[in-house]
């Protein structure tokens, strides 16, 4: 569904990974890595990574969610890299061809306790809702908690203590 007027918000997740930044970097950095844990689910999947400033990342798949097939695109813009220290970039999410969101985010990396801190800020704009206003602003955390539980499995770990998101 369309909006008369977009809806903007920002979501902010902290992990504490026992990995070190480096390993963390390369989750990000290295597509046979990244394929572990960020991917679009189902039939004719593809994921492409060119991982510098100026360069980006396409996600796409035909996925039946709710039954009825959809594809799903995912496409972003590196701006800054910053090596084990932060990534920014901007991405879009269309859904059969409707532009859902459009997002600017920054992933910052601090060393801490033989670990490695993760900060994660999305600032996004909702251009078209999937359903009521509020269920999509959900979905978009949601998905954000998941894709990072997703990463601590790829990167071997297990988190005790869940992430914390503001």
């Amino acid at each position: 569904m369309e909006l008369d007027a977009p809806v903007h918000g920002t979501a902010t997740l902290t992990r504490d990974l026992a990995a070190p930044p480096d390993r963390v970097w390369a989750a990000f950095a290295d597509l046979g890595l990244r394929d572990r844990w960020f991917r679009i689910p189902g039939k004719e999947s593809r994921h492409e990574l060119d991982f510098r400033v100026g360069g980006g990342e396409t996600a796409t798949g035909v996925f039946a969610p709710s039954g009825e097939p959809e594809l799903v695109e995912w496409r972003s813009r590196i701006f800054d890299l910053e090596e084990h220290r932060r990534i920014v970039f901007a991405y879009e999410l269309s859904v059969d061809g409707l532009r859902r969101n459009v997002s600017l985010v920054t992933v910052a990396l601090a060393p801490e306790a033989g670990g490695t801190r993760l900060d994660y800020t999305e600032q996004y704009v909702l251009t078209a809702l999937a359903g009521e206003p509020g269920q999509d602003e959900a979905h978009l955390r949601g998905s954000l908690q998941f894709l990072l539980n997703r990463l601590e499995g790829a990167l071997g770990e297990r988190q005790e203590a869940p992430a914390r998101l503001r």
